[in-house]
C-alpha cells in the first residue's frame, strides 16, 4: 500500500519539475561550471599559474583593452544616437512618428556582421567604393575614413545596438507625467533648458539600462570585430577566443586558453547585469502618474522638415546604403568592377545554389533555427509552468539558470558546450549539427522563459481549481485549459527564438564542423577566403530569407491579436 502511495504521488507535476530541473542543469549549469572549471583547475588543484600566464599574454591585455575601448566608444555613441530619436520620435511633433519609430527598429532585426561586410566593401583603405571615389575627387593618396580600426568597429556596431537604448527612453518619455516639463514652461523655461534639465533626468533610468544592454551585446560581439578588426590585427575578447582555439586546431590547450578569457566575459557580464539591476530598481524618480495623461508633444516649427530629413537620411545611410551595397556586389562579375548594370549578373546567385557549401548551410540554418525554436518553446512552456504556478522550493534556481545564458556571450555557451559534449560524459557531438542545435537550446531559452511566464501570469489559478474539481486530472487541465489559453505567448516565443537563430554567428563559428556549416558561418568563412562576391551574394540571400521571416511572423501575430 505505502509503495502504491508513493507512485500516485509521482504525477504530472513531478513529472514536470524532473524534466525542468534535467533540462536547466544539462543544457545550462554543466556547460557553466565545467568552462569555471577548466578554467581554475588542472588535475583536481587549482592552477593560478595557467591563469596568470594567460593574463599577462600582451595580446591578452591587448584583446581585453581593446574590448573595453570597443564597449565604451560604442556604449556611447549608441546611447547619445537612441536618446536624440526617442526624444524625436516620442515628445516632438516629427512628421510620420509612427513610421519613423518602426523604420529605427530595423537595424536591429539585420545582421550586424552582414552590415560589418558591407562597410567594409565599401570604406576599405584602398579598395572600397568609397574609398576610391573620396581619393579620386580630392586626389588623396589614402581615404580619410578606415573602417577597419577600433573607430570603425565602434560606428558599425552603434548603428545596428542603438535600437536598445532608443525602445527603453522612447517608452518611457512616451509614459512620462508631463506636470513638470508644463511648469517649467509656464515658468518662461525653453526648450533646450526642460529637456536639459527635467526630461534627460526624469528618464536617466531608462537611459542606463539601455546603455548597460549595449556594453553587454558590445563586449560580446564578435561578427563586426572579427571582419572589421581581425585582418588588422584587431582582437576583441570574442574573437582571440576564436583565434585561440582555431590556431591550437581546437587542442585542450587553446580550449584552456579559451575557458580563461570566458571567464572574463562571464564576470563583467555578471557586473553589468547588477548595475542594471541596481538602476532599474533606485531610479530617483517616478515618472509615470496615477491619472492617465499624455506627455506634451513639443512643435518643432521650423525645425519639423530639417528633422525629418535627419532621420531619413541616417535611415538611407546605415541601413538602405549598406543592405544596397551587398545585393549589387553579390550581382558583380568580379570583386572591384564599378557598380553599374553591365557589370551585374545574376550568376553567383546561380552558383551559390549549385556550390555544396552554401545549399548545406543554407538548409542548416533553416532546419537548426525551425527545430531549436519548436524544442525551446516547449520546454520553455513546461519550465515556466512549474516556476509560475507550482509551489516547489528552489523555483527561484530555475528561474536563475533559465535565464543566465541570456546574459552570456555567444561564444561562452558555445565553449561550454565544446566541454560537454565532446565525449566527456560518453555522447560526443563535436562537428556536428547536433551541438549547435544543442547550443541554441541553452542560448535561447530564457525567450522562451520570458514569453511564457508572462502568458501563464494572465492565466487565472481558478480555472485550474475548477477543472480538477470537476474530476479532471493534472495532465488533462494543462491540455484542455492551460495550453490552449498559453498558445499565444508559445507562438510569440517561437519566433523569438527563430529569427535571432537563423542570423545567428557568434555562437556556431566556433561549434561547426564541416557539414554543419549555418548561413552566418558561411558568409564570414567566403569572406575570410576572399571570395566578397560569393559571400555579398549569400547575405543577401540571408536578408531575403530573413525578409521573409519577419514579414511572415508580423502576419501571424497581428492574426493572433485580432483572434483574441
Amino acid at each position: 500500500m505505502e509503495t502504491l502511495r508513493n507512485k500516485r504521488k509521482f504525477g504530472t507535476a513531478e513529472l514536470l519539475l524532473t524534466f525542468s530541473v534535467l533540462v536547466l542543469v544539462v543544457i545550462v549549469a554543466v556547460p557553466v561550471l565545467l568552462i569555471i572549471g577548466t578554467a581554475f583547475f588542472e588535475e583536481g588543484r587549482l592552477n593560478l599559474a595557467a591563469i596568470a600566464k594567460v593574463l599577462g599574454d600582451p595580446d591578452t591585455y591587448m584583446a581585453l583593452w581593446n574590448s573595453v575601448k570597443i564597449a565604451t566608444g560604442t556604449t556611447i555613441v549608441s546611447t547619445a544616437i537612441g536618446v536624440f530619436f526617442a526624444w524625436l520620435v516620442a515628445r516632438t511633433d516629427l512628421p510620420f512618428k509612427r513610421t519613423m519609430k518602426a523604420l529605427f527598429l530595423v537595424p536591429f532585426m539585420l545582421p550586424s556582421f552582414i552590415g560589418a561586410l558591407a562597410w567594409k566593401i565599401l570604406l576599405s583603405p584602398r579598395a572600397g567604393y568609397i574609398s576610391k571615389l573620396l581619393m579620386g575627387m580630392f586626389g588623396l593618396e589614402k581615404c580619410p575614413i578606415d573602417i577597419m580600426s577600433i573607430g570603425g568597429i565602434i560606428m558599425v556596431e552603434s548603428m545596428y545596438l542603438f535600437p536598445f537604448v532608443f525602445l527603453q527612453v522612447a517608452g518611457a518619455l512616451e509614459r512620462m507625467d508631463p506636470t513638470l516639463e508644463e511648469s517649467a514652461r509656464i515658468s518662461g523655461a525653453r526648450l533646450m533648458t526642460i529637456t536639459r534639465k527635467i526630461t534627460l533626468p526624469l528618464v536617466m533610468p531608462s537611459i542606463l539600462a539601455g546603455a548597460l544592454l549595449v556594453a553587454l551585446y558590445s563586449l560580446a560581439h564578435f561578427g563586426v570585430p572579427a571582419i572589421l578588426g581581425a585582418e588588422k590585427g584587431i582582437y576583441n575578447i570574442p574573437t582571440k577566443i576564436y583565434e585561440r582555439i582555431h590556431s591550437s586546431g581546437g587542442s585542450m590547450a587553446g580550449i584552456k586558453v579559451g575557458t580563461i578569457l570566458s571567464t572574463i566575459l562571464v564576470v563583467t557580464a555578471a557586473i553589468i547585469l547588477k548595475l542594471q539591476d541596481v538602476v532599474l530598481k533606485k531610479g530617483q524618480f517616478q515618472i509615470i502618474a496615477g491619472k492617465s495623461m499624455r506627455p506634451t508633444v513639443l512643435k518643432l516649427r521650423g525645425l519639423k522638415v530639417p528633422m525629418l530629413v535627419v532621420c531619413i537620411v541616417y535611415l538611407a545611410v546605415t541601413v538602405v546604403m549598406p543592405t544596397v551595397t551587398i545585393m549589387l556586389v553579390g550581382g558583380l562579375k568580379t570583386y572591384g568592377l564599378p557598380l553599374a548594370l553591365k557589370n551585374l549578373s545574376l550568376d553567383n546567385y546561380v552558383q551559390l545554389f549549385r556550390m555544396k557549401l552554401t545549399t548545406d548551410a543554407i538548409w542548416n540554418s533553416l532546419w537548426l533555427s525551425v527545430s531549436a525554436a519548436f524544442v525551446t518553446m516547449l520546454a520553455g512552456t513546461m519550465i515556466s509552468y512549474v516556476i509560475v504556478k507550482m509551489k516547489v522550493p528552489g523555483k527561484f534556481l530555475l528561474q536563475f539558470l533559465g535565464v543566465l545564458p541570456f546574459s552570456l556571450p555567444g561564444t561562452v555557451i558555445a565553449l561550454g558546450c565544446i566541454l560537454t559534449w565532446s565525449g566527456r560524459f560518453g555522447v560526443n557531438l563535436y562537428n556536428s549539427a547536433w551541438i549547435i542545435f544543442v547550443a541554441y537550446i541553452a542560448r535561447y531559452m530564457a525567450f522562451s522563459i520570458k514569453s511564457n511566464s508572462a502568458a501563464l501570469e494572465q492565466v487565472s489559478d481558478s480555472l485550474e481549481e475548477a477543472s480538477r474539481a470537476c474530476g479532471a486530472t493534472h495532465f488533462q487541465t494543462l491540455k484542455n485549459i492551460v495550453l490552449p489559453l498559453v498558445r499565444p505567448g508559445m507562438i510569440s516565443a517561437f519566433f523569438l527564438i527563430f529569427l535571432p537563430a537563423l542570423r545567428e554567428l557568434t555562437t556556431s563559428v566556433l561549434l561547426y564542423g564541416p557539414k554543419s556549416r549555418t548561413l552566418g558561418v558561411a558568409i564570414y568563412a567566403l569572406n575570410e577566403d576572399g571570395e566578397t562576391v560569393m559571400a555579398a551574394a549569400l547575405a543577401t540571400i540571408a536578408l531575403l530569407i530573413i525578409f521573409i521571416g519577419e514579414t511572415t511572423i508580423r502576419k501571424v501575430l497581428n492574426r493572433l491579436q485580432r483572434q483574441e
